[in-house]
């Protein structure tokens, strides 16, 4: 905890920040409770990075904590290996949210003065492409401007290692150390836009990599002679966001020409006009593509969020009613396809996905002969399975992988969420199964009648600032030290505490210790094999519980779920 005015006047009175950003902190003097909120802590790495609401203090995202995260991350890389870092140099990408173009130049200004050279894309890019670049340039790290699908007032900063991946251990506890050794603002190495280039520590991309990485993910393609490609009606969304460009191209390229933009959406706008909170999770998204959908008689339609990582879908079925398919079973109809159609698949074959994702995968896994991994929440620690098969830690070759969050990978010509990929797949599949007579929620429910009848459930809560940060504390360490014997009216079979990295058999009284990094995070399952899932956000001041149930129909699974998850609501509500 910070002594807020203390850091407030810091602030306040540094030469350090500019004149107008004074002024606009001086305005708030008398205002305890704001300056509180700004300045009782500061912006921490989590699973996605950095990343906060916009304004001035430390607790806030503005250019001065971009300065400040740069210089740790410069501080890190140069103690790793100088050489290779001065040599290899940062790639960076952003996005279309408010500030990104300023964040992501002043990232490379301080790269630049700290002699390492900044690959700066010449205008927004998607996440997966910046990922893509790090392993095509051969860098040795790439950060992406970004707050992905959170709120309008949000912006971000994620941080890549060399193969391309999100940072895990040990560089991530290593750059989070760098940064909060960045004790003021005066140790923060900068130098002009001009001097960079001229210095040839400032390196413009765009064309080049936007045509390789084209290339990179139409090779993902699994079926090309579908014979209604070209006829196959497609409405697609960017939600103000980087997938306009990339996802029209590759669509394009690939065979699909009757693709509908939502044009209200079509166009870069960190205001989310249409939308304000632009999640492809939110079926409130997808109002103006399925009015055009309506009228152009399609059947699908697809939304982007801001960096084009996540892909969010609404479908129409044979009687004509909208349906938006959750993050977990737009992942299992893709792991479903991709098991079926893809050739040449080892025999060593993968899927990885995460603790939170559905019981259900591990039933079409085996079906199918694959391993089936899971791994934290978080697309790093998939992008870390990948690298542990290439280098032979693992025994497994990558064949898919998700989050039930809305976030897959088909292919490793990256190495996170890929939504330009996963629309290209995802509309293949689409206009195949139509050109079988069939459409995705009659395949879904063939799924469900082949592996059990599965459903899952988020309840996130959000709790903001100081006192919000305290009860999400407090709700854990309840959970965790007063676990009760039964929830839901079931008792509880298995505890998986991944702080503790302990999963505790209550029947059996055995305790094993998970192969996983520590995480605050709790999974109960009980006797009828329902999954409750416990877990603060990295990124936003919220607590999210995840539900996963099983049982005999499709409306037993509904009831079941609706059930479970407002019995549990008023149980914590209890503690």
């Amino acid at each position: 905890m910070k002594d807020y005015m203390k850091e407030y006047e810091v602030w306040l009175n540094s030469p350090y920040i500019d004149r107008e950003d004074r002024e606009e902190l001086a305005s708030i003097k008398g205002d305890e409770k704001e300056i509180e909120e700004r300045f009782y802590t500061e912006l921490a790495f989590g699973t996605g990075g950095l990343r906060g609401v916009r304004g001035n203090g430390i607790n806030r995202m503005n250019k001065y904590m971009i300065r400040k995260a740069t210089q740790g991350f410069a501080n890190y890389l140069l103690e790793v290996d100088a050489e290779a870092v001065r040599k290899k140099g940062v790639v960076i990408a952003y996005d279309c949210r408010i500030g990104s173009v300023e964040y992501s130049l002043n990232t490379a200004l301080v790269l630049a003065a700290n002699g390492i050279p900044a690959y700066l894309f010449e205008s927004l890019r998607s996440t997966p492409e910046l990922s893509f670049a790090v392993r095509e340039l051969g860098t040795q790290a790439g950060v992406v401007v970004t707050a992905s699908h959170n709120p309008v007032e949000y912006n971000g900063y994620k941080v890549y290692w060399n193969d391309g991946a999100q940072c895990v251990e040990p560089h991530a506890s290593g750059i989070v150390n760098g940064v909060k050794n960045v004790k003021d603002l005066g140790e923060i190495k900068l130098i002009s836009e001009e001097e960079a280039k001229s210095r040839g520590l400032l390196i413009i991309v765009g064309k080049d990599l936007d045509d390789k990485y084209m290339e990179a993910v139409k090779k993902e393609q699994i079926i090309t002679d579908i014979p209604n490609k070209a006829d196959y009606k497609i409405v697609y969304t960017p939600l103000h966001g980087t997938g306009r460009v990339p996802v029209q191209r590759v669509l394009d390229e690939c065979g699909f020409k009757s693709v509908y933009t939502v044009s209200s959406q079509e166009m870069p706008d960190g205001t989310f006009p249409t939308v304000g909170y632009a999640n492809p999770e939110d079926p409130a998204v997808f109002k103006l593509g399925i009015e055009l959908a309506d009228e152009k008689g399609s059947s699908i339609v697809m939304a982007n969020d801001p960096d084009a990582d996540r892909l969010g879908i609404a479908v129409k079925d044979k009687k004509g009613d909208w349906s938006y398919p959750n993050g977990n079973q737009v992942g299992l109809l893709l792991m479903e396809y991709i098991l079926e159609f893809k050739k040449d698949i080892p025999s060593n074959g993968a899927v990885i996905s995460t603790v939170v994702s559905t019981p259900m995968l591990d039933a079409v896994a085996k079906a199918h002969g694959v391993k089936m991994y899971r791994t934290l929440t978080g697309f790093k620690f998939i992008g870390e399975k990948i690298k542990q098969f290439e280098d032979g830690v693992l025994d497994g070759s990558y064949v898919f992988g998700f989050e039930e969050s809305y976030g897959y990978l088909i292919g490793t010509h990256a190495r996170d969420k890929d939504a330009i990929v996963t629309t290209m797949i995802l509309s293949e599949m689409a206009a195949y199964y139509e050109s079988i007579g069939t459409d995705i929620p009659a395949e879904l429910d063939k799924m469900y009648e082949k592996y059990g009848w599965y459903k899952e459930g988020i309840t996130a809560i959000t709790m903001s600032g100081k006192d919000g940060a305290e009860q999400i504390t407090n709700i854990m360490k309840t959970l965790r030290e007063n676990t009760p014997a039964q929830l839901l009216g079931q008792d509880i079979v298995t505890v998986r505490d991944f702080e503790l990295q302990t999963e505790c058999d209550k029947t059996a009284c055995t305790e094993v210790k998970l192969d996983l990094p520590k995480s605050n995070v709790l999974q109960f399952v009980l006797a009828d094999g329902t999954y409750i899932t416990a877990r603060p956000s990295g990124t936003e001041p919220k607590i999210k519980y995840y539900f996963a149930v099983k049982s005999d129909s499709k409306a037993e699974v509904e009831k079941k779920l609706d059930r479970s998850m407002v019995e549990f609501k008023e149980f914590v509500e209890g503690l």
